[in-house]
């Protein structure tokens, strides 16, 4: 009986290292905080270039697993990290632009995510971080807030709030899209006819989400965060339909 032959996927020299790297965490060998050896000795050990080696190294600071910091001494060279928050933001960001997620689809994601934290958050967020999130609050409702700050406060409400729920993938999730679409929700604030009103309004919405939360409404306070979020993020997706 012939052979059936398939041909050989051929891997450039980074690629090798990348998976000779995720081999070693995968089996434990590495763990965040782990420093990786310099290059000089890094490179012959794997049989590969210098430059193929930055390569690979380049990559996995790209996404959110090694940082790398030039210079001598003991801190020098490659340390493991866990960093997937900006890794994760960045590369959702770059395909929401490539058009690989329409602005629909973002918008039901962010649904889906913060209904989820919002309910669990009021069975398990702590003082504490209810009170740094109440920080932010009271800081968009003051009265010199400019439409940039209020909308980096307002995602940092949002993912402040994902974070106290307990579950640490949908703080990430919840991150990511929110810093996708941080542009366009910008451009939307600053097409606002009278900013005090929308801004005092929004943050009208803020205060009471945190109200429920804090009382253990989760359910109550789901429903709300999808009223919110279905309201700035939802007319964008409208005009977007509306100009095809």
């Amino acid at each position: 009986m012939p052979v059936d032959w398939e041909p050989v996927r051929q891997s450039r020299t980074h690629e090798l290292v990348l998976q000779s790297i995720e081999q070693r965490v995968f089996a434990g060998d590495l763990k965040a905080g782990d420093r990786l050896p310099p290059e000089r000795e890094l490179a012959p050990v794997l049989g590969v270039s210098r430059s193929a080696l930055r390569e690979a190294l380049r990559v996995l600071e790209t996404i959110g697993v090694l940082v790398a910091q030039p210079g001598r001494g003991p801190d020098a060279g490659a340390r493991i990290v866990r960093n997937p928050d900006d890794a994760l933001g960045r590369l959702l960001r770059l395909h929401f632009a490539l058009g690989s997620y329409s602005l629909g689809d973002m918008l039901e994601a962010r649904v889906v995510l913060e209904r989820s934290s919002f309910e669990a958050a009021a069975r398990y967020a702590a003082p504490a971080e209810l009170d740094e999130a109440e920080e932010l609050v009271v800081r968009m409702g003051a009265a010199d807030v400019g439409v940039v700050e209020f909308n980096d406060l307002d995602t940092r409400f949002h993912v402040r709030i994902a974070r106290s729920s307990g579950n640490a993938l949908t703080s990430t999730l919840t991150s990511a899209v929110r810093e996708s679409v941080r542009p366009l929700i910008l451009r939307a604030l600053e097409a606002e006819p009278d900013w005090p009103a929308t801004a005092a309004a929004l943050n009208a919405g803020h205060a009471e989400l945190l109200r429920l939360v804090r009382a253990g409404e989760g359910t109550r306070a789901a429903d709300l965060v999808e009223t919110h979020i279905r309201g700035l993020h939802g007319t964008l997706v409208d005009e977007k339909f509306s100009d095809a």
